[in-house]
């Protein structure tokens, strides 16, 4: 942290600098003084050269806006993130979070199946959140789809038989 404190003492806006204090602060446990940091990244005029620091930046504060229920605010900073990179496979799982917690299933599912393809149809939480959202959207055979592809992959995957797989079938023959 001291490290930290010394590098933004001779440049202020040291964005790297400012990240990582964030991230140590996050493992501290101070949520505020970590917000309050990456509130300074997310007002910085945004850099090609420092894209991955802003992404990662924009996604944490995200998250923490996302515990805060402030998902207006969460989904502008992943809606930032998007319009420099559309190929940020967790930007697209954020905003997959903020629409199943406002219990919007369809588009929660659209989100996930766009960070799904990009994790190549391979990330297991990601295809359970969306095989979940299938399910709850009523798309069936989706969801039966999606469990059959992480159970092909991950055979002991905990709860998606259950939770997802059997349900979709039963629903499916209703």
């Amino acid at each position: 942290m001291q490290i930290f404190i010394y590098i933004l003492e001779k440049e202020k806006d040291y964005l790297p600098a400012l990240l990582g204090m964030s991230i140590a602060f996050m493992l501290e446990q101070s949520t505020t003084k970590a917000r309050n940091a990456l509130k300074r990244i997310a007002k910085m005029p945004y850099s090609h050269e420092l894209a991955d620091e802003f992404e990662h930046g924009y996604l944490l504060l995200a998250e923490i806006y996302i515990e805060k229920s402030k998902f207006d605010l969460s989904e502008d900073l992943c809606s930032r993130c998007l319009k420099y990179n559309l190929s940020c496979g967790k930007a697209w799982e954020t905003m997959g979070v903020i629409r199943e917690k406002e219990a919007s299933y369809k588009d929660a599912a659209d989100m996930y199946e766009k960070a799904w393809l990009l994790e190549h149809r391979a990330s297991a939480s990601i295809g359970f959140k969306l095989a979940f959202n299938y399910l709850k959207a009523k798309r069936y055979v989706e969801a039966i789809g999606i469990c059959n592809r992480i159970l092909s992959l991950y055979p002991d995957y905990p709860r998606i038989r259950t939770d997802i797989l059997e349900k979709a079938v039963i629903a499916l023959r209703a």
